[in-house]
């Protein structure tokens, strides 16, 4: 079995290690064959994976974070190739769901040595995402934490307070179901797993198998609900707190009186007003 690790050398805090040297030797001790190659630019990783499925690599690995692994499984789409994970970011969302090793010895063993099998993968407008997706809040502070200049969850947490005081929700149409809902929203989010990443639990329900999206809906956010979201997310009760509304879905539309921000993996995209949102059942193979 033949791996490629596709190693994003700007993710995370830790930027001390040397990671290729460390791949190289928990890899060899466990007998793999296999080759690394490091990203370069924005999109690199996703050329570097669709390149190695074709050269015939049975598992593709992400190391990096949650974008990384967005930017390695979109080449991966509709090849025999599998994803892998090392992680190395700051949420780690899908393999935390996937109840992966995080750190980097245990994680290299286990793609050395993986079962297989496939998840869902959502897309909206038409862009892949495999853990969560939104737009809204989560999506504006997406945006702000790209431009903060640090990572890390304490820097996350900075921009999210700060941009808390400012944000105000926007008037939505949801198209999900067969019916219409007329609402506000300060959050829309679009789970195929349960979490964010850090354990900021979203969508606690969330099957990442089970061929529909959760979809949760904050309409408002004052100060008393903010906290119970905070702590939702924090112990993964929000779908039992009532400060979120909560739909599974398979297909949405969204509409917006006023552009919104949206997000695929904890990476801002851009801002729209129109979007569509949609779940290909079992389309990924996974190494885990």
């Amino acid at each position: 079995m033949r791996i490629c690790f596709i190693l994003n050398p700007t993710s995370g805090t830790n930027r001390t290690q040397d990671v290729p040297a460390l791949l190289t030797r928990y890899a060899t001790a466990a007998g793999a064959d296999f080759e690394i190659q490091a990203t370069q630019y924005a999109g690199h990783a996703e050329e570097l994976a669709r390149r190695a499925a074709t050269q015939g690599y049975r598992v593709v690995v992400a190391v990096g974070g949650d974008g990384t692994v967005n930017e390695v499984a979109r080449g991966l789409l509709g090849t025999a190739a599998a994803l892998g994970i090392v992680p190395r970011g700051s949420g780690n969302g899908l393999a935390r769901h996937l109840r992966l090793p995080l750190d980097l010895p245990g994680a290299v063993r286990r793609v050395c040595q993986p079962t297989f099998q496939r998840i869902d993968v959502g897309r909206i407008n038409g862009r892949p995402f495999f853990c969560t997706a939104g737009l809204g809040f989560d999506a504006h502070v997406s945006k702000m934490f790209a431009r903060a200049g640090t990572r890390g969850l304490s820097t996350y947490i900075k921009v999210s307070l700060r941009e808390y005081r400012r944000y105000q929700p926007v008037p939505v149409q949801i198209e999900l179901n067969n019916q219409v809902l007329e609402t506000s929203c300060y959050v829309l989010a679009f789970a195929n797993a349960a979490q964010y990443g850090n354990n900021a639990y979203i969508a606690p329900r969330a099957d990442i198998q089970d061929g529909l999206l959760d979809v949760c809906l904050i309409d408002a956010l004052p100060l008393t609900r903010a906290v119970r979201v905070g702590v939702g997310l924090a112990l993964g009760t929000l779908a039992t707190s009532g400060a979120a509304v909560y739909h599974t879905s398979h297909h949405i539309r969204v509409r917006t009186e006023h552009t919104l921000g949206f997000h695929v993996d904890g990476d801002y995209v851009a801002d729209a007003a129109a979007f569509e949102v949609e779940l290909e059942h079992l389309a990924l193979e996974v190494a885990v």
